[in-house]
């Protein structure tokens, strides 16, 4: 008798979910919009980020996972903005797992998602750099809020939490996660390179 994750459920209501009705496109273009908010927020706390990005000034990418994709262009300031419609990327990056349970998964477990990269190599290297080495400074944004005592509360029952959950999912989670990467890893050749970068 194999014995089921208690979460197992969790897979087949997301996947319902994913693979349930499209948003309009002013919902996907706002949500667009506010993510390029936010990531603009992220970078402007690193200068060295910032630079790296404005040396590829003009420069697209293209983000897709499943059927919700995003095209970003990097601006002379060093941020990003929303590509205009029908512009050709200079890289392509894509989220090999289409299980929306194992990206959560591998997210808790502070792994990153296997990812298909096509296009531009220094483009790819740079905005590696800044996935490597730019982090949102939760705490710091808190403060501003709600000033500093508190935010530093609020941040250290955030990591206890955050770490808790890392160790309930590996504890549960290890062994499906293992057979999972030996399928994935034992599969023939697709002639398409896929890249787990190290956590």
């Amino acid at each position: 008798m194999s014995k089921q994750s208690p979460f197992s459920f969790l897979d087949g209501l997301m996947e319902r979910v994913v693979s349930g009705p499209q948003p309009p496109a002013w919902l996907v273009h706002e949500v667009q919009h506010r993510a390029v908010l936010f990531l603009n927020h992220v970078l402007m706390q690193e200068r060295e980020a910032m630079d790296r990005l404005a040396r590829q000034a003009g420069r697209t990418a293209h983000v897709q996972w499943r059927n919700f994709s995003m095209t970003l262009q990097l601006t002379p300031a060093g941020l990003l903005d929303l590509a205009p419609e029908g512009a050709a990327p200079d890289l392509r990056l894509q989220v090999a797992d289409a299980s929306p349970l194992s990206l959560a998964r591998s997210a808790l477990a502070g792994e990153r998602p296997a990812i298909r990269i096509e296009g531009d190599v220094q483009l790819a290297a740079d905005i590696n750099w800044v996935v490597d080495n730019v982090r949102w400074d939760v705490e710091d944004d808190l403060a501003r809020i709600i000033g500093d005592a508190p935010a530093r509360t609020v941040a250290g029952v955030a990591e206890r939490v955050a770490a808790a959950l890392r160790r309930f999912v590996g504890a549960r989670m290890g062994a499906a996660a293992s057979e999972r990467d030996v399928g994935a890893h034992g599969a023939g050749d697709s002639g398409i390179s896929s890249y787990r970068s190290p956590p």
